[in-house]
């Protein structure tokens, strides 16, 4: 083996490129993760020595506890990597260890004329020695005297020969099959994880301003793993519940109905980031995969496409080719786009009117940075959506930005969820009720696992007055997001507009119980309240929510209702006065309730007619909302349900 300063001549053309920390053949670089290449550097700088698999692994992975499959992986690779030839030099020893030895096979026999009557002892027994995914199917146990070098044997009897060969097939038999079953049951617990949890990533930068990092790897890991077929991943809001604290994986994996948890730890150390991820399995304690990675800032993408790759092996998923295409698809976007693109996401995820305004911002300096990126037009997209859902947006001015989002996020990626989920909402605010179900179904074929399109698409049935599909689609939402106090709401949400208000009220408490600061939570009970004609719990409900910090004139309408209805109309009053004084925009249709209740009826449809004209996205809820039933017998109001293409 030819070694000098920066390369070791391998074998069959194979170079280890110690200048470029690389495997060449023929000067073409081979594919290694770095794990890989340095179990295989470490044993050539080792070759013909015995190395124990501890012995490895605290050279390699530094003190850090990984298990003999992220090892077995390793050799695996790397065998992999260097061809059929590799398990003649990269040999596996049951029980004790691994060996490189490239000059083996160079090693004459001296006595040369006994050459036909010898038997390659080591050949037989230890060089068919092979590991899958970490476990050893070994077919016999050597004395390390027998290992190197190569000794051989000369039988003096035939008899002998023959007894002692077929001793050896019968411990042979009897080593694979104990070996097989070791396999098979190692394979089937990693296959049979169907359900997974990525815990929040632990920032150990001590640096507060790169918390977006940590956050937004978790995030992408979610999104990119919740393509994984068949396996059931967790969604952002319950799986960041965790966030800051110290727990038990199995009591976690209980909590969130999963089987396996991923936990990491993002370390910045100047322009590179040091992470460490690990899969266990809940139900035992095990770990079925574990890696660590030291990458530029800039190669945070790869590293999410790589871990998501790897847990896919590791669960031994089958994978269509689009799936794999998918799954391993890295994302050519300038790395500043997405930085600014988690800086956008994290602040979006603190929640309130003005972070999710400052998110806006972030995404239009993503789009500025790589025009190309389709992820950032898709979240810009459904941030103006939201914004104008929530009355605190014009449509006019703001929707026809979203949708000019949206479609440019198409254009560059169908296959983007996110993308079609975006566009659902610009066509649900536009009133085009099948182009937005199509969009929705597209969402969901794209990514199962996508609670946000699930839950999207059950508030669209609850629109179309299909309320047991709605229900059980939230509900499935919920499956994937159960520790949402947003999913949780929705699910309240949807049985108010079925008009269960004993259930809606029983799930808003639910939602309450997740987070009792979360002043949406208290608005939604305090709407259930009302329909249900508990206007003081109604009142007191709304209150709550705008001490908390929601002063949205929406919630002001709502709560100037619920006075009206409870006989207080002079507080109602003084609200509706304060409304008409605004100089910002509020929604013309929630107004209509408010008319409503003060018993106004012109005065509701004239705010109803302006808000068609306006295009309000609050004519979404013509078909279902209880605060107008009071004008459906009239024609009028049958008129605006077909105009909005509502008519039942």
């Amino acid at each position: 083996m030819a070694i000098n300063n920066e390369r070791i001549n391998l074998f069959n053309g194979f170079t280890l490129d110690l200048a470029r920390g690389c495997v060449l053949r023929d000067g073409e670089e081979v594919h290694l993760r770095p794990q890989s290449y340095e179990v295989l550097k470490y044993l050539v700088e080792n070759q013909g020595h015995l190395i124990s698999k501890d012995k490895l692994i605290e050279e390699v992975w530094k003190g850090r506890a990984v298990t003999d499959g992220s090892l077995g992986k390793c050799i695996e690779e790397v065998r992999d990597a260097l061809g059929p030839d590799a398990p003649q030099y990269v040999r596996n020893v049951r029980g004790r260890g691994y060996i490189f030895d490239s000059g083996l096979e160079e090693r004459g026999d001296e006595t040369g004329s006994t050459r036909s009557e010898q038997i390659d002892v080591v050949r037989v027994v230890v060089e068919d020695e092979e590991e899958t995914d970490g476990v050893e199917t070994a077919r016999a146990v050597l004395p390390p005297a027998i290992v190197v070098p190569r000794p051989r044997f000369e039988w003096r009897s035939g008899r002998n020969a023959t007894a002692l060969a077929a001793a050896g097939l019968l411990v042979v038999t009897l080593l694979l099959v104990i070996g097989y079953r070791f396999f098979i049951s190692r394979q089937s617990n990693s296959a049979s994880i169907k359900s997974i949890a990525v815990l929040p990533f632990q920032n150990e930068s001590g640096n507060p301003e790169v918390e977006y990092l940590s956050d937004g790897l978790t995030e992408s890991l979610i999104n990119r793993m919740s393509q994984l077929p068949g396996v059931k991943v967790i969604a952002r809001s319950s799986s960041f519940k965790y966030k800051g604290k110290e727990v038990d994986p199995q009591e976690v994996a209980r909590s969130l109905g999963v089987e396996a948890i991923m936990t990491g730890r993002v370390l910045q150390r100047g322009e590179n980031l040091l992470i460490s991820a690990e899969l266990v399995d809940a139900r035992d304690g095990t770990q079925v995969w574990g890696e660590q990675y030291n990458r530029k800032a800039s190669d945070l993408l790869l590293v999410q496409a790589d871990i998501s790759r790897e847990i896919a092996e590791t669960l031994r998923l089958r994978l269509t080719a689009s799936e794999r295409q998918q799954l391993a698809k890295r994302e050519t976007v300038n790395p500043q786009a997405y930085e600014i693109l988690l800086k956008g996401r994290f602040s979006r995820s603190k929640g309130g009117t003005e972070n999710r305004k400052k998110a806006i911002e972030f995404f239009n300096q993503a789009i500025a940075a790589d025009p190309a990126y389709a992820v950032a037009y898709a979240d810009l997209a459904a941030s103006y959506s939201s914004l104008v859902t929530a009355s605190t947006l014009d449509p006019k001015e703001f929707m026809p930005k979203a949708e000019s989002a949206a479609y440019k996020a198409l254009e560059l990626d169908e296959s983007l969820a996110e993308a079609h989920l975006a566009m659902a909402g610009t066509k649900l605010i536009a009133w085009n009720w099948a182009h937005a179900e199509r969009e929705l179904k597209l969402a969901i074929d794209l990514n199962p696992n996508l609670a946000s399109a699930r839950a999207f698409y059950s508030f669209y049935l609850s629109l179309m007055g299909r309320h047991d599909e709605a229900i059980t689609e939230v509900k499935h939402a919920r499956e994937l997001d159960p520790l949402s106090p947003a999913i949780n709401a929705e699910v309240g949400n949807r049985l108010l507009l079925a008009r269960q208000y004993d259930q809606a009220i029983e799930a808003a408490k639910n939602a309450l119980e997740l987070d009792q600061n979360r002043p949406g939570a208290h608005i939604q009970l305090g709407y259930i309240y009302a329909a249900k004609g508990q206007y003081a719990d109604a009142i007191a409900a709304y209150q709550e929510g705008i001490k908390l910090g929601d002063h949205s004139p929406d919630t002001q309408i709502y709560l100037a209702a619920a006075y009206a209805k409870a006989g207080e109309g002079e507080q109602a009053r003084v609200i509706l006065k304060r409304l008409e004084a605004r100089k910002e925009y509020f929604s013309p249709g929630a107004l209509a309730d408010l008319y409503v209740a003060l018993g106004e009826r012109e005065q509701a449809f004239a705010s109803l007619e302006r808000a068609y004209a306006e295009h309000d996205a609050q004519l979404q809820f013509l078909r279902v909302d209880p605060n107008l039933d009071p004008l459906r017998s009239d024609p009028r109001f049958q008129d605006l349900l077909r105009r909005v293409g509502l008519a039942q």
